[in-house]
């Protein structure tokens, strides 16, 4: 009745028919909002940011206009157009339930894996209901009702114009899905919701289309080729010394130390901030860099994205020649990422990952996998009772979970632990809110950003006395055990950064956070040195006695040059002279190469890399039914 309504009436009176496609327009993005459970049903986005709701039923808008100019049927061309989104929504809700993340840009590859195999793979996540396949022939049954019978709300004549039209709108459609750039103005975090961080998120405050489509737009473009002949140029230059690194023999695996890795969230030295300078706030990271090398950490993020410097201290690459790996974690789909890890069980050793917290956030479940990890033991394998100490678990959880991951008999062991007590936001009350107060605060920080900071020194604080109780008790072990300590960035403090200022009167962009490598059972002569975070991995495995690597042997030999340039995506550009520039152009092919598998390729045959039988799909370890769940202890 609607249909024939528009159909007569649009004929007589073009502006009642415009009308009526404009009603149905804003009736199809409302019901986009209701189905995606998010823009759509939120009253105050409706009305306050109403640019939510159309960016997330725009893809189905152009196709429904599309689909009007080809066959003439406003109904018929909406209910295809929503059916198209249903069926996204559908494949979402499917993933949600069995992973607990919504679709990102990467799942869409799976499409091509079912003529692989991946038919059957997938068809177990199908639902066993019978409800939703009979709903699905209904919709079906209701299209081919429509397209027989549904009266034409547009005139055949003229064609032209309305042929044009519809190439215009599918034109857009595909341009936007293919995800060209000038689309970028309207999906980005300035107009929009975006949290790279967590796809969820994103897609929970602008939608699951518009989600796509960000990933898509600001980060779903292709890697540029890598240059073979100045990757050439770098390696020729460095081979002496190459072969100077890798010259010590390899260390029989009953002779290679456990390692001990603590990714610290937010943690940095505060007495780079004035006010602090004199402050004791570490007392741990002191006393233990009087026995070990420590100093500055250049890493390539501000504030959060802690998996940006996670991916480069695991792989040894610098996000610096990656720019559309803005997010690694999210946007990397091979099966295989050479890097520490790899080069570690290759080795003989047992690879841990740690982390108190779910294990699809920043999507770990995969990439620990690909990145080589044994196992991943996350919230859920943590006792039961585990505190928090304000919104996160207490750091002291997480040490007592390396402790118990520690074995004392077996091979050597290589534990990567990833704290989360000093995560902010930094409003949240601790556990002791009178320890919280009694946290020094510089003249001029007040209100809300006093208390953020005393809630942020509290728990680095507390980040300090476990790094205290670590170290203390790996130095009474039989086995010798390295532990390596950073933080992952400064904390998003702006307002207190802005206001008290940094001691060497830097950026806070650009400032550097904290790092430390000690043997705790040794007594050495305490060294400083600056370095980036992708450096971490190569003085890792030189303290470690492994030199069968030669490309973390030349990020030895070429890190300390290039390490400053490492720094957030947004602080201020450093400006390198011609030599710096031309290593820093070299090593970015040498490492677009070395993500590739190719590197080894341009080596003498005397230098390359051992053979590491776990860097090839073929020789993955057996399928832990606990990876990214939480391993059983």
């Amino acid at each position: 009745m609607v249909a024939a309504f528009t159909a007569s009436s649009s004929l007589r009176r073009p502006w009642q028919g415009a009308l009526v496609l404009a009603l149905m327009a804003l009736a199809f993005a409302l019901l986009t909002g209701l189905v995606d459970g998010g823009v759509g049903v939120a009253p105050q986005r409706l009305f306050d940011q109403p640019v939510y709701v159309l960016a997330n039923a725009l893809p189905g808008l152009l196709l429904a206009g599309a689909l009007l100019a080809f066959t003439r049927r406003a109904m018929l061309s909406f209910g295809l157009a929503f059916a198209a989104e249903g069926t996204v929504y559908a494949v979402n809700q499917l993933k949600v339930a069995n992973l607990g993340t919504p679709l990102i840009p990467a799942d869409f590859q799976m499409v091509g894996q079912l003529n692989k195999g991946g038919t059957h793979l997938l068809g177990a996540y199908l639902p066993h209901s019978p409800w939703p396949y009979l709903a699905m022939l209904a919709v079906i049954v209701l299209v081919i009702t429509l397209w027989r019978r549904e009266p034409r709300l547009l005139p055949e004549r003229p064609r032209a114009p309305r042929l044009l039209a519809g190439t215009a709108l599918l034109i857009a459609l595909v341009t936007l899905l293919a995800g060209t750039m000038p689309w970028a103005r309207l999906y980005n975090g300035r107009t929009l919701w975006l949290e790279p961080w967590s796809a969820t998120s994103t897609a929970t405050h602008s939608g699951l289309l518009s989600s796509l489509l960000m990933y898509r737009l600001q980060y779903g473009h292709g890697a540029r080729k890598p240059d073979q002949a100045a990757a050439r140029e770098l390696l020729s230059r460095a081979d002496d010394n190459l072969r100077q690194q890798m010259a010590t023999g390899a260390v029989a695996s009953d002779g290679l130390p456990d390692i001990v890795v603590v990714q610290s969230e937010s943690f940095f030295d505060p007495r780079i901030l004035n006010g602090y300078q004199h402050a004791q706030i570490t007392p741990n990271l002191d006393r233990l860099a009087r026995h070990g090398v420590s100093g500055a950490l250049h890493v390539p993020t501000f504030g959060g994205g802690t998996i940006r410097t996670e991916f480069e201290v695991l792989t040894g690459l610098s996000l610096r020649y990656f720019q559309d790996l803005q997010f690694p974690y999210l946007q990397l789909n091979a099966k295989v990422v050479p890097g520490l890890v790899r080069t570690l069980r290759s080795n003989g050793y047992e690879t841990v990952a740690i982390h108190g917290n779910d294990p699809s956030f920043w999507n770990r479940t995969s990439a620990f996998k690909a990145i080589g990890f044994d196992r991943f033991v996350s919230q859920s394998a943590f006792p039961a009772g585990t505190a928090n100490d304000g919104q996160y678990m207490a750091d002291r959880g997480m040490t007592d979970e390396i402790l118990t991951q520690l074995k004392d008999s077996g091979p050597p062991q290589f534990l990567f632990a990833i704290s989360i007590e000093a995560h902010g936001p930094y409003d949240t009350m601790p556990a002791d809110a009178a320890e919280r107060d009694a946290m020094p605060v510089p003249a001029g920080i007040t209100g809300k950003d006093k208390l953020e900071l005393q809630n942020y020194l509290y728990h680095i604080h507390h980040a300090d006395q476990e790094l205290g109780r670590l170290a203390d008790v790996l130095a009474k072990r039989e086995r010798p055990t390295l532990l390596l300590f950073y933080g992952d960035h400064l904390p998003a403090l702006t307002h207190t950064f802005q206001t008290a200022g940094f001691v060497d009167g830097g950026d806070m962009l650009n400032e550097p956070g904290t790092w430390l490598l000690v043997d705790p059972r040794m007594a050495a002569k305490p060294e400083r040195t600056a370095v980036a975070s992708w450096m971490l991995p190569g003085l890792l495995l030189q303290a470690a006695g492994i030199h069968d690597d030669s490309y973390f042997a030349l990020t030895r030999l070429v890190g300390p040059e290039l390490a400053p340039l490492t720094h957030a995506p947004d602080a201020p550009e450093p400006a390198p002279d011609a030599d710096l520039a031309r290593t820093d152009r070299d090593m970015a092919s040498v490492s677009q190469l070395r993500l590739d598998g190719k590197l080894d390729a341009l080596l003498p045959p005397d230098t390359r890399a051992i053979a590491h039988q776990a860097d090839t799909p073929e020789h993955e370890p057996q399928a832990d039914p606990h990876l990214g769940a939480g391993a059983t202890h």
